[in-house]
């Protein structure tokens, strides 16, 4: 599927931004709230690859409310109540011809969908809630919420560091080992809303959200879905949802992260089964691989030097030359990574020159790019692949020097006789896999 259209709804004065994906035999309205871009989703893989699972079940319908991404923005002086954030669901839901929907809310976003749920049972006929929460402040009965200065803290964390890496890192820890998913994410929560209207929303949103009352409103078949090991929003706050919509399930996810971790699928699983009362059979097939990852070196500081406009194009020409040389070499494009690609091929000769010539054309950019490689068995799950093989490849180019394509002993034993010639660069440890390995550096 390419990219969906961005449309717009009038609510009021302002415009809200939306878009339709795929054409299932029912709806499904996916509801991110503060930190949502409906064009810059499309961007991070990992989203965007779960975002096109969604649209395998249902026709999938994105929008972000007001006051974030690409829709009109809100004064911090003057935030739409709850209520009046409903208004956005119904107008999409309007605009895209919707006559009854299921909706997937996350986050802030929860609160608006149940009262929208309660509001019009007619229109819903299936709630997924994920990560998200009634009530976030403690009260007498709800003694799992947070602290004023608890609140206090996080709102200082929204003024000073939204849109960083170490935000991101903070409400999606398992991101922390992929820096360059961290950029990316970072860009999209700076592309989404500033650091003083994303706090003012949400010194609104924390000290103010309360809908426990109209729980007991909801028709709505339930499931509400959060991770165990979050901190800004600890599990028990689902399971208070799920003990007060009556006939809900809740399920306890492993991990940490407030938005898709790498691996969604289990999520998914979750979700399609509760939408269509069948559990999806993954096919896993597994292939003799050889998989390259490249990035270009420095990249962060490259692109503070150059500022977010020259850097953007820089980064076009990069991904376009890539591509052009994927092309020549017969490989396939896995994944991007905001800064580097994911590529396989069926033969670890072709997949070294395609790596040397990726280094050479980006060299004429001013870009140093590096370069690892590894052959091995790897799952394949549609257009993906997994395995331990995908890891090392990884931790291989993370091994390499800039210009560098660097590959695993196993590839310089498959190419033997290629005329390909190779610098050894001695044992080393990759880190998360298992003893040490010999590494080799393909000589241009």
């Amino acid at each position: 599927m390419d990219r969906p259209e961005t449309k717009f709804v009038a609510v009021g004065d302002a415009d809200v931004a939306y878009q339709v994906i795929g054409n299932g035999p029912s709806d499904l309205l996916f509801f991110y709230g503060l930190g949502s871009h409906v064009e810059l989703w499309w961007d991070d893989p990992v989203t965007a690859a779960f975002l096109r699972r969604l649209a395998s079940l249902r026709r999938l319908i994105l929008f972000d409310r007001r006051g974030t991404g690409a829709s009109d923005g809100v004064p911090r002086n003057a935030i739409p109540t709850w209520e009046e954030w409903t208004e956005d669901i119904g107008a999409v839901l309007d605009a895209v011809g919707s006559k009854r929907t299921s909706i997937m809310a996350t986050v802030d976003a929860g609160p608006i969908s149940i009262l929208y749920a309660a509001a019009h049972p007619e229109r819903i006929d299936a709630l997924v809630l994920y990560n998200t929460a009634a009530r976030y402040m403690v009260d007498n009965d709800y003694r799992f919420g947070a602290s004023p200065e608890a609140v206090d803290a996080i709102l200082e964390l929204f003024r000073t560091e939204w849109g960083t890496p170490a935000f991101v890192g903070l409400a999606n820890p398992g991101t922390v080992d992929d820096p360059a998913r961290m950029r990316l994410l970072a860009r999209l929560t700076r592309s989404s809303a500033t650091p003083r209207t994303a706090a003012a929303q949400y010194d609104y949103v924390l000290r103010s959200v309360d809908v426990r009352q109209v729980l007991s409103l909801i028709r709505a078949p339930t499931l509400v879905l959060s991770v165990d090991n979050q901190t800004f929003l600890p599990p028990a706050h689902g399971r208070y949802l799920a003990e007060h919509i009556e006939g809900a399930k809740f399920v306890a996810l492993r991990g940490g992260d407030m938005l898709f971790g790498q691996d969604s699928s289990v999520l998914f699983e979750e979700v399609a089964e509760f939408l269509t009362g069948t559990r999806p059979i993954t096919d896993i097939e597994r292939v003799l691989a050889s998989v390259l990852f490249t990035d270009i070196v420095g990249s962060t500081e490259r692109a503070a030097s150059l500022g977010d406009h020259r850097w953007r194009s820089l980064l076009d020409q990069h991904d376009d030359t890539v591509r052009e040389q994927l092309r020549m070499f017969r490989g396939r494009e896995i994944n991007t990574t905001g800064d580097g690609f994911v590529m396989s091929f069926d033969g670890p000769a072709r997949a070294i020159r395609c790596a040397q010539a990726i280094v050479a054309a980006n060299e004429s950019l001013g870009v140093d790019v590096r370069a690892g490689l590894h052959t091995g068995e790897c799952e394949v799950r549609g257009n993906d692949l997994g395995g331990l093989a995908v890891h090392i490849a990884a931790r291989v180019g993370a091994m390499a020097d800039p210009g560098e394509v660097m590959v695993s002993r196993t590839v310089k034993d498959l190419v033997a006789g290629s005329g390909i010639e190779f610098v050894d660069r001695g044992e080393h440890e990759l880190k998360g896999v298992p003893g040490t390995w010999k590494l080799f550096a393909a000589r241009n």
